[in-house]
Parts: structure tokens; sequence; C-alpha cells
């Protein structure tokens, strides 16, 4: 509040003593009001019957929460608040006499002026109870209707200056007929309304004066705030008897719906304790008459598991119409084994069961940074997934999808999530699932039919709202007997699995809670209608330097555990582990360096177990020979001498990137191209082109124009028994293949990546950040780039960019320009970039060579 401050004593008195107040009278709710001059301030005097009381224009101030006064009424109040407390202290301490209004919204502690509605009531303090705690126990009557005109600090309180509000006497015939309605509405309020004593009824009717008659009831009625607001600032009696009569219509309306619905709810629990009654006598009936139902104690338990499960109504009714076929069955029959299956189904679905959510995000962060190391850019989009579910309760945003080489994590990233949440957790395994079945389950008619796997999940789960991790789902499969793919659409659709209909159950499931997270290794055998509802998050294969530390931090603790050892037993430096990744390995994940970890713990506990192990061992990158053997990967030798015809190229695989060698041989013969390496037909495609295009430019490069006809290409991409294809080893041909036709041998330094048109226009590829890692794994110092790529160079890690120079190229002749030791045309030169400053990803996918 932001009040004006009082003026001194000295000169509040001294205007007092220089002009005297002129004396005025004003009719009000309570009588005649006459101004009369004071030594501070203005004195007003309210008459009301025989009691006059004598107050001063400003008064302290009281604000109430969720509740409004009125004149001539009588009421306790609770009050706490210091400056509330110390206005009642001064207002005791001088004439008993304050001012009191209703706050606007009641969770607001220290109100401000503009919080506070203007009308309100002046109040005269009857009885005062101090309170232990500091708190007061205040009976206040309502004495008059006033308007605060100006808001004001008083040391430590608030007061007001207030203006009484003239109400004009009118009790004409309109007035009585007025009074009359709003009494016979009140009546019938009061006999609908149990809350109000009878009592009311009695004082009410021998009120005969309007304005007390109208104040009297409206603060009797069961009605909010703002509405109570309304009738006190109403102009006068007649407008507040309107209103009054407007309010108790509205409020008649509901109080007889209320009484309807307390009926209807009384005869249906008669009804209920009825048919109770009844079927007791009949259970009792048969007995006596050896009529009793085989399994009517099974029965019994399937109608009380059915009534707890919480089910749907329109479910809760299916199961109920089975159970009574079911009492009308033979024990024997096998229709009764496959109804009881059926409802055993129905009542052990989590229908309301859920785990609350935990969704604390810096415990989440935690979480997830205890069980992965790395993956920045995954785990702050995970965060945000759950930020906004925390934020908005619904699992409207798209279902997301990890998609990365074996063993970065994706799996195990669904289980944090579920830690995190505080969520059950449920994985399915999607690989070679080639029945539709298997998802959406089996009809009844066949025998031992069963749900699909996401019921039979839930109900493992025994909660509707887990995390529901989709394992493998690129491995889907489809045959004859359906496409399972199609069945995930609607599992998968926020906007349709809130009805997802098992056609075992044959009726609807709410899948809306669950959240459900896929993992894959690709994107390429993913239907496009089923990707389309799912939010790509790609897991890059992981660096040598976070490799290590995984190791050190995760795997190596794990693995003395799970071999019976102690960290004093084995001990393992970062430059060993370094060795262990660069030469016992080859993976993006860390699932080999696990097991290389396994295998070194487990030599060590032989010697514990055997009880040679009389110190800790060490082991060096010198002894890993000893317990692991010789080196199982060994490094490409790049040639770095004559290296005509021979060009670096940069491919991708599921483990991660790879330096893939194009070489090109020059042969007598009838002008055939001949391509080895087991390419696929894109491939192959580019090997075309890249010949078509050294043909166009046979000028430029020094060549005759029919050079072609009298010999024979032979391009071969080593490491034959690897598939590989895809558009980007399109530029690396075309180099391997200029530099075998002109002599001029490529720079061993150099790799490169994209993929070529006809007209020598280099297009943007994918998988750029896995080339990157290799291209620096091999000892590369240039790596050769669409420009279209420039935006993909801020998700390469740092410390690739830093050891790698990213030249950006628009055309062949760039790439020449760079690629051979000397260039053979006179192209633009490209824009070198280390590290440029540029951002966005990329959509292009592919699966050896992009």
């Amino acid at each position: 509040m932001s009040p004006t401050k009082p003026r001194s004593r000295a000169a509040s008195a001294k205007k007092s003593a220089a002009a005297p107040t002129p004396v005025k009278h004003i009719k009000t709710d309570k009588g005649i009001v006459k101004e009369a001059p004071a030594d501070r301030g203005t004195k007003l005097t309210l008459q009301r019957g025989e009691e006059t009381f004598v107050i001063r224009d400003r008064l302290p101030l009281l604000p109430l929460r969720n509740l409004v006064v009125y004149p001539y009424m009588t009421i306790p109040l609770l009050v706490g608040r210091i400056p509330s407390v110390n206005a009642i202290e001064k207002a005791v301490s001088r004439d008993r006499i304050l001012f009191v209004t209703a706050q606007k919204r009641d969770e607001v502690a220290d109100p401000q002026h503009d919080e506070l509605h203007r009308v309100g009531t002046i109040v005269r303090v009857l009885q005062l109870f101090r309170l232990p705690d500091g708190t007061m126990r205040v009976l206040v009557e309502g004495l008059a209707r006033a308007n605060a005109e100006r808001f004001l600090w008083s040391n430590d309180f608030y007061t007001v200056q207030v203006q009484p509000i003239e109400e004009d006497e009118n009790n004409g015939t309109e007035s009585e007929a007025l009074m009359r309605h709003a009494l016979q509405q009140f009546q019938d309020y009061v006999h609908l309304n149990r809350r109000i004593p009878d009592e009311v009824l009695t004082t009410i009717s021998s009120i005969s004066d309007a304005a007390q008659l109208s104040h009297t009831m409206a603060s009797h009625l069961q009605i909010k705030v703002p509405a109570k607001q309304k009738l006190l600032e109403a102009p006068d009696a007649p407008a507040r008897l309107r209103l009054l009569s407007e309010t108790l219509t509205g409020e008649l309306e509901i109080a007889r719906l209320e009484r309807k619905i307390e009926g209807q709810v009384r005869s249906q629990v008669h009804k209920n304790q009825k048919e109770f009654y009844l079927n007791e006598q009949l259970k009792a009936i048969r007995k006596e008459l050896g009529h009793q139902n085989e399994f009517s104690s099974e029965i019994d338990e399937l109608q009380v598991l059915v009534k707890k499960a919480g089910m749907p109504k329109d479910v809760r009714a299916r199961a109920m119409k089975e159970l009574e076929r079911l009492s009308r069955m033979s024990f024997m029959s096998p229709e009764a084994t496959v109804v009881r299956g059926y409802v055993d189904w129905l009542a052990a679905l989590p229908w309301r069961k859920a785990t609350k959510d935990h969704l604390d995000i810096a415990n989440v962060q935690q979480v997830l940074d205890e069980d992965h190391f790395g993956l920045k850019k995954v785990k702050e989009r995970i965060t945000e997934y759950l930020s906004v579910l925390k934020l908005t309760g619904q699992n409207k945003a798209p279902i997301l999808c990890f998609v990365g080489p074996p063993g970065v994590g994706k799996t195990s990233l669904g289980k944090s999530i579920a830690r995190a949440m505080g969520r059950k957790f449920v994985r399915v395994a999607l690989g070679g699932v080639r029945d539709e079945a298997e998802i959406r389950g089996h009809r009844r008619t066949y025998i031992g039919s069963m749900p699909g796997r996401i019921i039979q999940s839930l109900r493992r789960a025994d909660s509707r709202n887990p995390v529901f991790l989709l394992d493998e789902i690129d491995k889907l499969g489809a045959d004859w007997r359906g496409d399972p793919s199609s069945a995930l659409l609607e599992v998968l659709d926020p906007e349709q699995n809130h009805t997802f209909n098992d056609h075992y159950l044959e009726v609807d499931f709410d899948l809306s809670q669950v959240l459900f997270i896929c993992t894959s290794n690709s994107l390429g055998s993913i239907p496009a209608p089923l990707l389309d509802r799912m939010e790509v998050i790609r897991l890059p294969g992981y660096l040598e330097t976070e490799k290590v530390q995984i190791a050190k931090r995760f795997l190596l603790p794990k693995q003395r555990l799970a071999n019976g050892l102690v960290e004093a037993d084995v001990a393992i430096s970062e430059v060993t582990l370094r060795e262990l990744v660069h030469g016992y390995t080859r993976e993006a994940g860390v699932r080999s360096l696990e097991r290389e970890l396994s295998s070194l713990c487990r030599k060590v506990a032989k010697k514990k177990a055997e009880g040679t192990l009389e110190k800790s061992v060490t082991i060096t990158p010198t002894s890993l020979e000893k317990f692991l053997g010789p080196r199982r990967y060994l490094d490409t030798e790049v040639e770095r001498g004559s290296r005509i015809g021979v060009a670096n190229g940069l491919a991708w695989t599921e483990s991660g990137g790879d330096l893939l060698t194009i070489e090109v041989s020059i042969l007598a013969g009838k002008g055939e191209l001949l391509l080895t390496g087991k390419l696929g037909d894109v491939m192959r495609e580019s090997g075309q082109a890249a010949l078509s295009y050294a043909r166009s430019r046979a000028a430029q490069l020094g060549l005759d124009r029919w050079f072609h006809k009298e010999i024979d290409i032979h391009v071969h991409v080593p490491e034959g028994a690897m598939p590989k294809d895809g558009p980007s080893a399109g530029i690396t041909m075309a180099t391997a293949l200029i530099s075998a036709l002109t002599n001029t041998p490529t720079r061993a330094d150099v790799a490169m990546t994209g993929e070529i048109t006809l007209r020598g226009t280099v297009l943007p590829i994918g998988g750029l950040t896995e080339k990157a890692v290799a291209a620096r794994r091999m000892g590369m110092k240039k790596v050769i780039v669409p420009k279209a790529n420039a935006k993909d160079l801020t998700e390469i890690p740092e410390e690739v960019r830093a050891d790698l120079e990213f030249i950006l190229v628009e055309t062949m002749d760039q790439v020449l320009e760079h690629a051979l030791e000397r260039p053979t045309t006179k192209g633009e030169k490209p824009e070198s970039k280390p590290g440029p400053d540029v951002s966005g990803p990329d959509d292009k996918t592919a699966t050896y060579a992009h």
C-alpha cells in the first residue's frame, strides 16, 4: 500500500484553530450523521434509534479475508496480522470504532489500497479476547456503510478517511412489495438450507425497516464474497432488495437441485441394501435346496476384485455381465474357463493405480549424471521434456525415440528417467516381432488367447503411468500375420492412445499417462508414419576420452564388485584404459570395453581365489598383452608415399565413423567401368557420376576428349566383405579417378565426404560428427565437407574441431584444389573454417558411406 502520510499534529491543530469546520447533516443507513469541529480532524455523529455514536472521519482499518460485514450484523473475527492487531488496539484505546472492508484477493497477506474494496462498514468492538499466540478474537457489530476516501499509514497500522454513504428513506408501496417478495423467498431459502437456523426467520419477520431487512437477509446468505460485496455496494434499500431477489432465485434453484440429488442418492442406497438382503436370502435358499453353485466362492472373489479394481463404468458393467454368465455355467464347461480368465485380466489391470511423479528437475539432472557420462545435449533434451510434463501435467508431447549405435546407453537412459521420476519401468523387446497380435492381443475365440504385450506389461507394472521402453523398434518385422508397426501407430499417438483397444479385452484402456520411449539403431527401417509420431534424439558414439572416463567411473567399479574384488586388488591407470579402448575395442558404445574389463578382473579374481594374490595388481599398457593377448585392432596405415589413384573418404556405420580408402586403377581396355568392394546401387551410381564429371571436364583436366574409349577403369573399395552404400563417397571417387587419369598424387592428410552431381556440385551429407571423429582418430589434418553442412559443425565435439581443419566446398573444382598435391584446374578458393560458430541439425541419413 502507498497511502498518503498524515499531516503533523501541529499542522492539524493550527488548521482547526484557524478555520472552524461547518456543520452539515447526512442521512445514512443508521440515522443522521452530523459533522462537528474537533481539535484533530472532523468528528461524525451517527444516530441509531436512541443510540448516538460520535466517531472520527479517520478510522483504523481492518482488512477482511473471505468475509463481508453488513450493518446490523454481529460477528466474531479472528485477527492475526500485525497491522490489523495494532488497528484494533488503537480503536479499543480510543472509541472502539474502526472501518472494515473485504480484500479483493484472499491470498494477499499484506494488501495494498488498490487490493481493497472501497465500500465497507463502520463497526464497533463489543468484546475483545487476547489469545496466547498473539492473535485476537474480536466481536464486532456493524453500524453503517461508508466509502473509503483516502488510505493513510499511521505509525504501525493503516487508517482510512471515511465518508458515510447516504441512503434515502423509502418505505412506500414499492418498497413494501419488494420487502414482502424478498422475505417470502428468504423463508423458502431457509427451509431448504439446513445450515441456517429457523430462529433467523423469527428475527427477520419482525423487521419493518427496508434497509435493516435487506442487510440482515444479505448477512445470512451462503454466497461468495464478490456477490456479498455487490449487495453491500447497492445504492439504496430498494436496489438491494431487487438484487437480493435475483440472488435468492438462483440460490433456490441450486438448493432444490441439491435436495433432488440427495433424494436420488438415498433411494439408491436403499435399493442397494435391498438387493444385498435379497441376494443373501437367495444364497441361503439355494444352499438349503442343494443347488449351491459349484464355484460360487470363486465368483464372489472375482466380484470383490472387480469392485476394488476401480474400472470405468462401461468396463465394470462388462465384467459384471460376464460374471453373471459365469454363474449360470457348469464348472466343467470350457467356456467357463475362458470367462474366468477374461474377468481375471480385467480385474488385474491398473485402471486407477498410478505412481506419484517426482519431477524435481535438479534431481533428474543429478540422476542422469550419475548413470551416464557425457551426452550433454541428450540430457538437456530429456530435462526439457520432463519440465514441460511437470508444468502441463500431460503427456501430449511426441514420443521420444533414442537413436544411436549399440552400447551407447539408450536402454539405461530409459531406466534412469524412470528412477528420476519415481515411476515403474517396463521394457518390451520388439526385435523379431512379426505378428500384429503381439501388440494388440488375440481375440478370445482362439484357444489360449492372451492380451498383447502392451497390456501384459501394464499388468506386470501394476501402474497406469510407467515409463514404457519399446526396445529395438527398428527390428520389427512383417509377414502374412500382420504388421506390428501399424499396430503401434495407435499406441504411440497421444491423440489416440487414450482409447487403446486390445483384441482380447475388447474394451478401451487409457494409455495417455504412459511415458513411451523407443530405441533404435537406425531410422532407415522404421516406417514413415510411425517415425512421424516420434521425436528423434540421436545418441552419437562415445569419443575415446569419454570411454576412458566411463570405464574409470562406472565400468571398472562395477566389474570389481561383480567379480568379488575390492579397489585395492586391481589398479588400472587412465593410460592403460586408453590403450585398452584403442587397441582392444572398436565400437561406438562401451559393451566390448566392459567385457575386456571383466576379463581383466576375472584373471585377478582367479589369483585371489587361489591365494596367490599377495599385493595389488597394477595393469600397465605393456602388461595388457599378457592378460588379453595381442592387440585386436591395428590402425590402418595411411599410404604416405605415392598416392596416385588413392583418396581418403569418410564413412558412417552403426558402430561409429570409419576411414574409407578408395583406389582407382587405369587399364588398357574398351571403356568399361568396373566397381568392386560389395558396393550398393547408390554407391555404384556415384561412381558413374564421377566418371561422367571427369569426361565433361576432360579439356580442363588436360585429357583427350575420347580418353575413356581405350581404357578400362577399375574402382575398388577395400574391406570387400563389408557392405557399403550411400551417396557421400561421390567426391572421393571423383578425386581418386581424376588423380589416376592425370597422374597427380593426392594429399595423404586430407579426408573428404560429399555427394557429387554431373555438373560437379557438392551436395550435403549426414553423419558428419561420426566421420569427423574417425578422421581425427586416423591422423587426418584436413576434412573437406560440403558447404551446406556448415550448420552441423557445431555438433562436433570441441576437442575434435580443435585438431581438424574443416574446408567447406561447393564445387568439385574446389575439392581438387585441396585434395591434390598440385591443382589440375583453376577453381574458386573455398572457405576454410576450423571451427565455425554455426548451428543446425543434419536430417539426412544413410547406411555405410553417406
